[in-house]
């Protein structure tokens, strides 16, 4: 009997679901034994707030890269660019350039870019940042508004996905 694509996932998510429920960790590092997998990678911005949310600037594992959302933080520490959607979404792609270097990638590899605006009217002031660094690139782009960022100064948080050649 062939089951349908979709019937043959749930039943496979139903059953390893289940299987990870009821079995250890131990079980989990004993089936892994011999399996490939890709190092992971973190790359860490030096953000104070890394270690206390526990997250990484960005994350590489095999040929992807994952930029976390981006705050627009100077090298002091400081709001960089108070009031100004335009600059702050500079330095927040600035941050990102950097994280993706440091994931041992090119800029040209994004693939993917996430703006979440505080005032989404402000989207051309941020469009224009992206603009400056992407318009040879084009990655796959979403503008949302979001309520609020951790620092009510941010007005703009940027994420980025990226993609190895190899």
């Amino acid at each position: 009997m062939v089951l349908n694509p979709i019937t043959a996932f749930s039943k496979r998510w139903k059953k390893d679901s289940e299987s990870l429920l009821t079995s250890t960790r131990a079980d989990y590092v004993e089936s892994m034994k011999g399996a490939k997998v890709a190092m992971r990678k973190l790359v860490s911005s030096g953000s104070p707030f890394e270690p206390r949310i526990g997250f990484s600037r960005a994350v590489r594992v095999g040929q992807i890269v994952a930029v976390s959302g981006t705050a627009p933080i100077a090298a002091d520490g400081s709001v960089a660019c108070p009031g100004d959607v335009y600059g702050q979404t500079r330095r927040c792609l600035e941050i990102i350039a950097d994280a993706v270097v440091d994931a041992g990638l090119s800029f040209d590899t994004v693939v993917r870019t996430r703006i979440m605006l505080t005032d989404v009217s402000q989207w051309e002031a941020a469009a224009r940042a992206h603009g400056e660094f992407f318009a040879a690139i084009r990655p796959a782009t979403t503008f949302v508004e979001a309520q609020g960022f951790i620092n009510r100064e941010w007005l703009v948080e940027v994420e980025a996905d990226c993609i190895a050649d190899r």
